[in-house]
């Protein structure tokens, strides 16, 4: 979880929050990490372009995050990304015929697929590559939104 993190701040420009006891958060998101384009350090007023979580929440329970170690990435990829992983259209997206909870697979996410999100349960060799390729599109994506509401771009 921690390389997928690292590797997600090196892009630049990434504001990373991690919800702990003590910080107002959620009980719920305690753990968990939320990834944004923000170069000022501000959390922006979009949803992060990036998830890593821990555990079920309430309603996406189907990734059995509640396994030891085990974690799932969320990528808002866009939707070409989610065209080429899925062969649908986001909101025309039917249910999966891959077990959400399989690790090491790009999946339309259990809950949010109809969003056009990707998800990894567990990753590892077999999607290392998709993944960080994913990542950089959905910073790509976040980067230019940004960028179109005239919020600052890093030097």
């Amino acid at each position: 979880m921690d390389d997928v993190i690292e590797f997600i701040e090196s892009l630049g420009g990434v504001l990373t929050l991690r919800p702990h006891s003590g910080d107002g958060s959620p009980e719920v998101s305690w753990g968990d990490a939320f990834l944004y384009h923000a170069p000022d350090g501000v959390v922006p007023r979009t949803q992060p372009f990036a998830t890593v979580v821990t555990k079920d929440y309430p309603g996406d329970e189907s990734s059995r995050l509640d396994r030891p170690g085990a974690f799932r990435v969320n990528v808002a990829a866009g939707r070409d990304e989610f065209r080429r992983w899925t062969g649908s259209d986001p909101r025309e997206t039917a249910p999966s015929d891959v077990d959400p909870s399989t690790p090491d697979v790009v999946i339309a996410h259990p809950v949010y697929g109809h969003l056009g999100w990707l998800a990894v349960v567990d990753p590892g060799p077999r999607t290392e590559t998709a993944l960080r390729d994913l990542l950089r599109t959905a910073h790509s994506l976040a980067r230019a939104r940004a960028e179109r509401r005239g919020g600052a771009i890093p030097t």
